[in-house]
């Protein structure tokens, strides 16, 4: 009995450490770090659904502007991993996640005002305000807003 509950405690730690505010996070895929971290905070795979994913990975010769194209392998390794971590619900407006209902809800104390500033430019700037964004971490007690 003893032995369980110790592995139960262990276990329970273990989540609580990898959680944030929204539940237990998914180590990032390096490829997916790598690749979309180099030009945005690589956004938490369960932050879109499986179909916004699917949509985005085949349009990355027009991603919102750019040609964020990878080669066919890469695209392959992250659109899988993408699949098998998506969130759930409804596609935002898009495939935006700054107009998911989720992201809208979460930000509607900031006002639009915020995402206007010099210091932040815009609501997909994640780590302009959440310190710890690169990591996956969306805590409110990480949060700074800069003036």
């Amino acid at each position: 009995m003893k032995t369980w509950i110790t592995g139960a405690a262990l276990a329970l730690a273990t989540l609580l450490a990898h959680a944030d505010d929204h539940g237990t996070r998914t180590p990032p895929l390096p490829a997916y770090q790598s690749e979309c971290g180099s030009c945005h905070v690589a956004f938490p795979a369960r932050s879109l659904p499986a179909a916004s994913w699917q949509r985005l990975m085949g349009t990355l010769g027009k991603h919102y502007g750019t040609d964020a194209s990878l080669d066919a392998p890469t695209a392959k390794a992250i659109g899988d991993w993408l699949q098998a971590n998506a969130g759930r619900g409804e596609a935002p407006p898009d495939d935006r996640l700054t107009r998911s209902r989720w992201f809208v809800r979460e930000h509607d104390e900031a006002g639009p005002g915020v995402f206007q500033r010099a210091s932040i430019k815009s609501a997909s700037n994640c780590a302009a305000c959440h310190t710890r964004a690169a990591e996956g971490s969306f805590r409110e007690r990480e949060i700074r807003i800069p003036k």
